[in-house]
């Protein structure tokens, strides 16, 4: 029995993940003005030129219900769904899955849909999507899937730097005074999703990349010891030079058995800023 697996605009998969698994993505919405783009049509090149242009963020919206219910209807009724949905404590993309859910199942009641809040984005849904993947070829069922699944979210460890305040500042996240501030003093921001919400906490203040970027790889010790088993996945905005140079620190360093290299879809590079990066990996 073929599991179809769904994503949305939130998450960062690499191609051939993607691909491989034949995993199927619900865009998100993003608006640079009055100009609407859903977040799988916009080139990544021609999205970085319009955010430097703009003196705002564009706005993002998650796909409606009916994004989602239309996406359902398409997946072989004889093929359970998972849907792997951003982070609820940043987007209400979640909640349009469960309702599109609900729809469908109005309709065809015998549908089997699993939908889970995977508290993470970005590179952290592409390893929960790796993982989801491996046990989909190994023969899992829709609820031997969904259980495993609920585990791996709550062992997901998801961390973030932003390399500039830039986007902080434009989007309202961080005044202006305060922003400033920042930027003279060369402050970096290290952050990381909440456990329970999926939410994202500032956890530390570091003055200077390379320190920024060297305690960036130094934390993930402090959420695992056990790597050779395990993957990394690493996103970038706009930085893969840069990206590839923190991803070969942390094999240095942790020799973790796979790793998962991708660039920021337009949603989360809204918010990240060129040379932002995410890492995501299990704790133990």
């Amino acid at each position: 029995m073929t599991i179809q697996m769904i994503i949305d605009g939130g998450a960062d998969v690499p191609h051939d993940l993607k691909a491989k698994h034949d995993i199927w993505i619900v865009p998100l919405n993003l608006h640079f003005g009055d100009e609407p783009f859903k977040t799988g049509e916009l080139d990544i090149a021609e999205f970085y030129n319009k955010l430097r242009q703009s003196p705002e963020l564009p706005r993002s919206s998650s796909p409606s219900p009916y994004d989602f219910y239309e996406t359902y209807k398409r997946v072989d009724e004889n093929h359970p769904i998972l849907v792997l949905a951003l982070t609820a404590g940043l987007s209400s993309t979640y909640e349009s899955a469960v309702i599109g859910k609900d729809m469908l199942l109005e309709e065809q009641p015998d549908r089997q849909i699993v939908v889970l809040n995977t508290k993470t984005a970005s590179c952290g849904i592409a390893l929960l999507a790796d993982e989801a993947g491996k046990r989909i070829e190994e023969g899992y069922s829709l609820d031997q899937l969904a259980s495993h699944m609920e585990e791996r979210i709550d062992k997901t460890t998801t961390l973030f730097i932003l390399k500039t305040l830039e986007n902080v500042i434009k989007g309202g996240r961080l005044d202006k005074v305060r922003g400033a501030i920042a930027k003279t003093l060369n402050i970096k921001l290290l952050m990381k999703a909440s456990e329970t919400k999926g939410d994202i906490e500032v956890m530390e203040k570091v003055r200077g990349n390379k320190k920024a970027f060297r305690r960036f790889v130094d934390q993930i010790e402090e959420y695992a010891n056990n790597f050779e088993d395990r993957a990394i996945a690493l996103s970038h905005c706009n930085s893969e030079e840069l990206g590839r140079s923190i991803m070969k620190d942390i094999q240095t360093k942790y020799k973790f058995k796979d790793q998962l290299f991708t660039e920021m879809g337009p949603l989360i590079s809204t918010y990240a800023g060129e040379g932002g990066l995410v890492i995501a990996f299990f704790k133990d």
